[in-house]
């Protein structure tokens, strides 16, 4: 198949790109880097900040998938999370209003979204595709990106709202930022260690999406997470014996508030238990939904 990325130079984009040059698709890559150069991709200069795509380029695609976005992993100021909400909404509904517009749209556009969009939830309660979104900012910022995606949805095209949990990877996110502190001994759960933790390891993004590519039923908000969420506190005690290192110490709600301000509140003390009812229900067999196993795959 035809196939162009946003986001392809990200953690997730690059294995994916890989992933789906392996299985002899033709791939394209939507860039504001002007420095980006690729042997096996053709290359697509965007720039949605500045509403620039170079003319005809969507042309003749089957499938596109949109994972542009700026990190939330870092502190957050006023103005940063306004490039947070910008990067993700305006960038999504300026590629969405260009795909409505072509004369030949692509059949699927996979857009990137995250469970953030549940906001903090207690650690029973189970969510799944159809639960109501949440509250703060996150949430608000999900809800926005997921709307963006109207244009497209108007068009007829297939669009599919990956929500994505923790993805786990040495490479980059979470578990990169974790393992210099655990290599130490000096890891321990955050806060209480009862809020819940959504995972998914990044080697099952790209079989993910792989299903959804072939699954032509397949629409709208779909979870991609282990079916098995843990708890911080959990998550913290399986890494510390997978890396053979104690896990006796904790920081306290305040030190991470303190240290990270509001997005350590949002992304280290909340989380919610998501469960991926829609893959399951559409046949969906996970290869990495065990923790110990996956964390052993990627440390060890």
């Amino acid at each position: 198949m035809h196939v162009a990325i946003t986001g392809a130079t990200g953690m997730i984009g690059v294995k994916l790109t890989d992933f789906l040059l392996s299985e002899g698709h033709q791939v394209e890559v939507l860039t504001r880097r002007s420095s980006y150069r690729s042997s096996q991709t053709t290359v697509i200069r965007w720039d949605p900040e500045l509403s620039y795509l170079e003319k005809g380029q969507l042309e003749g695609f089957d499938v596109v998938i949109h994972l542009a976005g700026s990190s939330i992993a870092r502190y957050w100021t006023a103005g940063y999370k306004k490039n947070i909400l910008e990067s993700r909404a305006l960038g999504t509904s300026f590629l969405c209003e260009c795909l409505a517009r072509a004369p030949r749209p692509p059949k699927l556009l996979i857009c990137a979204s995250a469970v953030g969009i549940y906001g903090n939830r207690p650690p029973q309660e189970i969510l799944d595709e159809d639960s109501p979104s949440g509250e703060g900012f996150l949430a608000d910022v999900c809800r926005q990106w997921e709307q963006a995606a109207n244009p497209a949805l108007k068009a007829g095209i297939r669009v599919v709202h990956m929500r994505l949990g923790v993805v786990l990877s040495r490479t980059g996110g979470a578990l990169a930022k974790m393992l210099p502190a655990f290599q130490w001994g000096a890891g321990g759960r955050l806060g209480a260690g009862d809020q819940m933790m959504s995972w998914v390891a990044l080697d099952e993004i790209p079989l993910v999406v792989d299903h959804l590519i072939n699954n032509e039923k397949i629409s709208g908000a779909v979870n991609v997470v282990s079916p098995q969420a843990v708890s911080n506190a959990r998550f913290t005690s399986i890494l510390g014996q997978v890396m053979r290192r104690p896990t006796m110490l904790s920081v306290p709600a305040f030190a991470v508030r303190l240290a990270f301000g509001e997005m350590g509140q949002n992304l280290l003390l909340e989380g919610a238990n998501v469960f991926p009812r829609r893959l399951k229900e559409n046949g969906y067999q996970f290869r990495f939904a065990d923790l110990k196993e996956v964390l052993k795959k990627i440390i060890i």
